[in-house]
């Protein structure tokens, strides 16, 4: 989900170091050990600028790839340094509006992967799907990339293309993919009704600024219907913020998570009691639900809410701060890990389905996934409406 000091060494370099503690200047923090294994990077550092082939480097460059070499030494894949441009595209994301092919991805078992594609962009339409593992960007491999390198790559000018080389479960051999940017507008909830008597809204996206209004409007909008679902599949997450007040709308008292510090130390975040339905509700989940859909899948689960249906989520389970730098770059630092309100730890592993339902192959998967998917042919919508109407009946 979405906190350096200064060396001064010869050639006017600075070298940004360790913690920002606020947004603007940090401080050093370095003292004993840490300042004498520094000595060895100055050291390394001074014989590139001095005895180096090539004479003219770029300070900044220097400077970008030390930070990037520390961040991957942590060995998380979601704490990563974002260069000037890389940050104003990503508060653009943020807006619902940006340039690319519509795409979550993260990593899972050390390999980059689509998490899902993004409804009615040019990734879905060319068939990427949740789990696909990307092996090269434009021919670039991405093993041990960070997934701020991917994403600046795979995206880029509207009418531009990318390729992407893909290898999928079952397959001997990975395919290429190649696909062109459009202007990604993302519609953060979309709405309808089953049935006549049953509503149904599919949740895109936590990553829009606007999802919580957004979505209380169409749960406002659903108020005379019998019963909800709720649709997270394919939903990479976002704002953590977002999964708070969307889990508030269902949840009078009762926790919507937990966080877990470096010093151990939990912060229980309860329910703004925001409450707007007190009806039903089923919650459709699938591996392509991560970070803050599994923060919400959880909340309504352990607050016995809703029932969740579908298969088991993605498994993020880590909160990241943004700490944007005086040049205009930013650090994304995992300053905790997220819990359910009974206390599981989903790392990697997700939250499991209380009603199972597999989808039987890749290709009706493909069929499946859609914007406003069809209850005829979506067997795990179809169980999410037999639940939900068996619920209804016994509450009758």
């Amino acid at each position: 989900m979405l906190n350096f000091g200064k060396f001064r060494i010869p050639g006017g370099l600075i070298l940004l170091l360790i913690i920002v503690t606020s947004f603007g200047v940090g401080r050093v923090v370095a003292q004993g050990d840490l300042e004498r294994r520094l000595e060895t990077y100055l050291q390394v550092l001074d014989i590139v600028k001095n005895d180096y082939v090539e004479k003219d480097l770029d300070d900044q460059k220097l400077v970008y790839g030390s930070i990037k070499g520390m961040l991957e030494a942590l060995d998380d894949p979601y704490t990563r340094f974002m260069e000037p441009k890389a940050y104003k595209e990503m508060k653009m994301r943020m807006t619902g509006s940006y340039s690319g092919i519509g795409i979550y991805i993260g990593i899972k078992d050390k390999v980059l992967t689509c998490i899902s594609p993004i409804e009615d962009t040019p990734a879905k339409k060319k068939g990427l799907r949740s789990g696909d593992a990307i092996l090269k960007i434009d021919e670039k491999n991405t093993k041990d990339m960070s997934i701020e390198e991917a994403v600046s790559l795979i995206r880029g000018p509207q009418g531009s293309k990318v390729k992407l080389s893909v290898l999928r479960k079952g397959w001997k051999e990975t395919k290429d993919f190649e696909i062109v940017r459009e202007k990604i507008v993302i519609k953060s909830v979309v709405r309808k009704t089953l049935n006549g008597s049953l509503s149904y809204i599919k949740l895109n996206t936590f990553e829009n600024l606007n999802a919580s209004r957004d979505f209380e409007k169409a749960l406002r909008e659903s108020r005379d219907s019998d019963g909800l679902i709720i649709d997270v599949r394919g939903n990479g997450g976002g704002l953590l913020q977002n999964a708070i007040d969307i889990g508030s709308m269902f949840i009078p008292r009762g926790l919507i998570v937990q966080t877990v510090d470096r010093e151990g130390r939990r912060e229980q975040i309860p329910s703004t009691g925001r409450v707007v339905w007190h009806k039903p509700v089923i919650l459709l989940i699938n591996e392509g639900s991560a970070s803050a859909s599994e923060i919400l899948a959880g909340a309504l689960r352990d607050n016995k809410v809703a029932t969740l249906v579908g298969m088991h989520t993605f498994g993020k389970a880590s909160v990241q701060n943004v700490r944007q730098l005086n040049d205009g770059s930013a650090v994304l630092v995992t300053i905790a890990k997220y819990l359910t309100p009974d206390g599981e730890d989903i790392t990697k592993r997700g939250i499991s389905a209380e009603v199972v339902v597999a989808i039987p192959t890749n290709e009706a998967e493909a069929e499946l996934e859609s914007e406003l998917p069809d209850e005829a042919k979506d067997l795990q919508l179809q169980r999410a409406i037999k639940v939900l109407k068996e619920q209804l009946s016994a509450k009758n």
